[in-house]
């Protein structure tokens, strides 16, 4: 084969720039440390880089911001949840001193005025809230827990749809016969005050929510299914039958001189002020097994401090007029400018690869009407025995005037003794409320520490995800930088190797091409 001095001059100038090229990357990876500066170098490590580089992404997202924000969240809920259950063991505590024979209705008022306060900040808790977010009120976290006086109750206005169990249905004694001091002792006489105070039983279902409005713009529904399947109904969206054996009522209205907890064997009746279901005993005893207990019932006033509905029943919110009255439609039915379903509201945070959490505790699982009803409930009892008590102090009164005639003195005595009678069976009831306080504190610390032990539970995941993406993340850039760097030793010997043989290349080209023809002439 003939060797041209032009092939010569080719294949030196090729091997030149080779040794040049390969001078160049090794050089490069020297200055950056990177095997490669460009995908098309190494196509395998690219694409491997890109993942690497993805995945490290998505773990500085979760390390670095998700899994910190959701820990966040649940350390605030926490505080919260421990808050509320110091507080219902003070509550505890002081419905044991409450149960006391010995005190005196001064001393219980005393006891629930700080119950009072109790119940208050219990409901205050429920506002925390984690950087502008209320934590307790689902997907609503712009809106808190309870009313605020900021807010316009007036506009407030709900129907609610409540569910109940037949172990939700409850006795309750009420104290009747009660008398009232006399403005004209002139014409009393002792056989006006015969017969004494004394107590019945009466059943019930016990609202969630109490002073619901005026008892003539209220609408309220009982409903539920007998053993055998069968439906009943009473209210004015149940057939006549039904609705002629159901009156809605104030708790302290008289029908036909009696009670308005004296109620018929197959009568109910809703108490609009104190928020009470009253249960004849024939439908007590139907409702005991029965299934689907629902009432669907109108909310008209809220108070500050009262929990929001939506939070807790499948409730509708009535749009009401500038003038704080509920609209209508043509037809004379009120305008429903918002309805609210109850369901799971679930706040959830990606903290790994395709792993959710919940960091919320929603307020349904946390917090109770029951405790503000139970209060309330006491305060109602403490005002009767401090109403009978400045009763008898009145009489007293008139029976110290020494114009009295004989038969007035000795009515006095008699309506003095019925109202004895009547302060201790209202006694007797106040200290029974105290009692029963205790087991309905104590059944809201048990649903209570369940909400604690579920978001402990679940703290407890999101710090062992957080363990685990720590160790992913060292791998990781273990990995990434196997990936991607150069061993800088084997670097700097690759570069001088390199060096090397492009300077031998350029000296043996310069011996290769030093002669021409003119040095042979």
């Amino acid at each position: 084969m003939r060797i041209t001095n032009q092939m010569l001059t080719n294949n030196m100038m090729s091997n030149i720039n080779k040794n040049k090229y390969n001078l160049n990357k090794y050089d490069e990876q020297y200055s950056t440390g990177k095997k490669i500066q460009r995908p098309s170098d190494d196509p395998i490590i690219a694409v491997r880089a890109l993942k690497l580089r993805t995945n490290m992404v998505q773990l500085n997202q979760y390390i670095d911001k998700n899994i910190p924000d959701a820990l966040a969240w649940m350390d605030v809920s926490e505080s919260a949840l421990k808050n509320v259950n110091q507080l219902l063991t003070d509550m505890n505590s002081y419905c044991v001193d409450g149960s006391n024979d010995d005190l005196t209705v001064k001393d219980r008022n005393s006891i629930i005025q700080n119950l009072l306060e109790l119940r208050t900040q219990i409901y205050q808790e429920g506002n925390a809230n984690y950087v502008g977010r209320h934590v307790f009120t689902g997907y609503k976290t712009d809106q808190s827990l309870t009313y605020s006086s900021a807010d316009d109750l007036a506009r407030e206005k709900y129907n609610i749809t409540e569910d109940f169990k037949g172990t939700d249905l409850e006795s309750v004694t009420k104290i009747i016969g009660s008398y009232t001091v006399p403005g004209d002792t002139t014409t009393i006489t002792p056989g006006l005050y015969g017969d004494a105070p004394t107590t019945i039983e009466a059943y019930r279902l016990r609202l969630s929510y109490g002073s619901l409005g005026d008892k003539g713009e209220v609408s309220c529904n009982l409903s539920y299914k007998k053993a055998d399947g069968t439906s009943v109904g009473f209210g004015p969206g149940f057939p006549a039958s039904a609705t002629n054996n159901y009156q809605i009522l104030n708790s302290t209205d008289l029908v036909g001189g009696k009670s308005a907890y004296e109620v018929g064997d197959d009568e109910v009746r809703f108490l609009a002020d104190t928020g009470e279901v009253i249960i004849g005993k024939n439908v007590y005893n139907e409702m005991r097994n029965a299934t689907d207990i629902s009432v669907t019932y109108d909310k008209l006033q809220f108070s500050e401090g009262e929990l929001r509905p939506e939070n807790f029943f499948d409730c509708s919110k009535y749009k009401v007029g500038d003038d704080g009255k509920i609209q209508k439609d043509g037809t004379g039915n009120p305008v429903i400018d918002v309805e609210y379903t109850k369901e799971d509201q679930k706040i959830e945070y990606e903290i790994n690869f395709g792993q959710n959490i919940a960091v919320n505790v929603q307020a349904r699982n946390a917090f109770s009407h029951d405790i503000g009803r139970d209060i309330e409930g006491l305060k109602a009892l403490a005002d009767d025995v401090t109403a009978t008590e400045k009763k008898i102090a009145e009489v007293k009164k008139l029976r110290e005037d020494g114009n009295n005639s004989a038969v007035t003195n000795e009515a006095l005595d008699k309506l003095l003794e019925q109202m004895n009678t009547e302060l201790v069976l209202k006694n007797s009831a106040l200290q029974k409320g105290f009692s029963s306080a205790i087991t309905s504190t104590q059944k809201q610390q048990e649903k209570l520490n369940i909400a604690i032990a579920d978001l402990g539970s679940r703290y407890s995941r999101v710090e062992l995800t957080e363990n685990r993406l720590d160790k992913q993340k060292t791998d990781f850039t273990d990995l990434l930088s196997s990936n991607e760097d150069v061993d800088i030793a084997e670097a700097y010997i690759n570069l001088s190797m390199s060096q090397l043989i492009y300077n031998a290349s350029l000296s043996a080209a310069s011996k290769a091409v030093s002669n021409t023809l003119l040095d042979f002439i």
